[in-house]
């Protein structure tokens, strides 16, 4: 099997700040949207950026990046995973982040 051709790493532990305000799986959710991290494509280190953002683009524009509709779908079912299970971790649900995708 092959590297796959966009890489990120999973997401730390979510610094939710705690409070009677937030509830952890909805702040765990806005933070996963606008949680940046380094991000290489075929080895190509494209800097430390929102990856939620980025693989929306990816997935419209595969050919932009020089990746194929598998690669850019392989990457978003890794942050689905990765990112699922952070949310998880946080109370939240896998599936809210599917939706996003679907938007």
């Amino acid at each position: 099997m092959s590297d796959p051709a966009v890489t990120f790493p999973a997401p730390r532990r979510i610094p939710y700040p705690g409070g009677c305000v937030l509830e952890p799986g909805p702040y765990a959710l806005d933070y996963l949207l606008r949680w940046p991290a380094p991000i290489r494509v075929h080895g190509r280190d494209l800097g430390e950026r929102p990856v939620y953002p980025f693989l929306k683009g990816l997935l419209a524009d595969p050919a932009a990046h020089g990746v194929t509709s598998a690669d850019a779908d392989a990457a978003r079912d890794h942050f689905l995973d990765v990112a699922g299970q952070a949310l998880e971790a946080e109370g939240g649900q896998r599936a809210w982040l599917v939706r996003e995708f679907g938007r």
